[in-house]
């Protein structure tokens, strides 16, 4: 049987962690259920996702500047090409294969600020691309939120209906597609992918406290006011490490993207203790063994969030969209939720200190409900194969796309 030839596509090897962490998992899956698929991907950092997970990748936009501000004549008009040329570069690349699979990330939400021509327009090329030439993309695990911009809208929702297959990270991303009409009958509602990664074991650190921040300027909806959240929350979190500080604790400042390194520079300065330490990770096992070596973990971005619930460590949101408090209910920590527009460090500490009195309690819930996320992953992964891999030959050994 000829081999599947398999494509991923999406922001990976951009920086962001979870992203990566998604595609891992996905990488994962096809190299153990499907040895003989030939996978290649079409992405935001093609030189870190071939040098770090060895498949040949390509550069998901012709114009490199794409995510930069254009307020310049020549960058307008690079964009504005980009735009056509994209066109034919993503049909080209999608004819080439069977099967392409957005693995996980927010795809279909816009809770961080975002433009339609960008990420979105890829992906509506991407999916109708897919319809014209026959090959099945599947957007598995997505992210999703009913977007209020209509062009916006309008790309997503179309990118999602054009799509072969669909699943969802939580209930409230399918019940936003539906809101936006996509009929969402057959979408299947699973974990994130980044809990089918394994575990690292801890190397405990007592006393020790993970606080992980975020380059943070509020939601798509709130440009106008973006640096008034920003710095309400940057003051906030501040003030409560430093808080900890003060009474002796160990914190570890993680991140979950490369923009998030100014925020930790200007906590480190203002509180300007030894105590407090930045974190070097550089993937989502990282974090997780971060994680699982702390007493707690009080975290804004949401795979910070996935890492510590899954390494099973007692943890505290500072929750900037619905899809942070949805993942704090079904780990059971639905208590333990702070608002990152409106970050008040006395109350956020008095919330602290109820999740440390319930530690032992909350690492029993953490510990039954990943084993639950854990077998419906599996469930997730046999889906796939179902829908994308129909009598699939697995003798063969996992080659590199030429």
């Amino acid at each position: 049987m000829t081999a599947a030839r398999v494509g991923v596509f999406g922001l990976l090897g951009s920086g962001n962690l979870g992203n990566d962490g998604s595609l891992e998992a996905v990488l994962g899956h096809l190299r153990a259920a499907h040895p003989e698929a030939v996978v290649d991907a079409l992405c935001g950092g093609p030189e870190t996702v071939t040098a770090r997970y060895g498949i040949p990748a390509t550069r998901l936009h012709w114009y490199r500047g794409e995510y930069r501000t254009a307020s310049r004549a020549g960058a307008v008009a690079g964009k504005g090409l980009g735009k056509l040329v994209d066109v034919v570069r993503t049909a080209a690349w999608v004819r080439r294969h069977d099967v392409v699979i957005v693995p996980g990330m927010g795809v279909l939400e816009a809770t961080l600020p975002l433009r339609p021509w960008g990420f979105p327009y890829a992906l509506f090329l991407l999916c109708a691309g897919g319809r014209l030439f026959g090959t099945r993309v599947a957007l598995v695990g997505v992210g999703a939120d009913t977007i209020r911009d209509r062009p916006t809208r309008a790309l997503v929702r179309r990118a999602a209906k054009l799509a072969a297959y669909r699943s969802y990270r939580d209930t409230l991303s399918r019940d936003a597609m539906r809101a936006m009409g996509v009929d969402t009958t057959r979408d299947e509602v699973y974990p994130d992918l980044a809990f089918a990664l394994p575990t690292p074991p801890a190397a405990p650190a007592p006393g020790t406290v993970c606080v992980g921040v975020m380059d943070f300027h509020g939601s798509n909806d709130d440009r106008g006011r973006a640096d008034e959240i920003h710095r309400r929350y940057l003051d906030g979190t501040t003030r409560f490490v430093r808080a900890l500080a003060a009474e002796g604790r160990r914190v570890r400042l993680l991140t979950g993207d490369r923009c998030d390194a100014p925020v930790v520079a200007a906590i480190l300065d203002a509180v300007g203790s030894p105590l407090v330490t930045a974190a070097e990770a550089a993937s989502l096992t990282d974090l997780m063994r971060e994680a699982a070596a702390a007493d707690a973990v009080v975290a804004t971005r949401y795979h910070n969030l996935v890492c510590a619930l899954k390494a099973g460590t007692p943890t505290l949101a500072l929750s900037y969209a619905a899809k942070s408090d949805a993942l704090m209910e079904r780990m059971g920590l639905g208590a333990y939720r702070h608002p990152a527009r409106e970050v008040d460090a006395d109350r956020l500490l008095a919330q602290f200190r109820a999740l440390e009195r319930e530690s032992a309690e909350l690492r029993r819930i953490l510990a039954e409900r990943n084993r639950a996320a854990a077998r419906r992953l599996e469930e997730q992964f046999t889906a796939l194969t179902t829908a994308l891999f129909p009598g699939a030959d697995h003798t063969h050994v996992l080659r590199e796309a030429s």
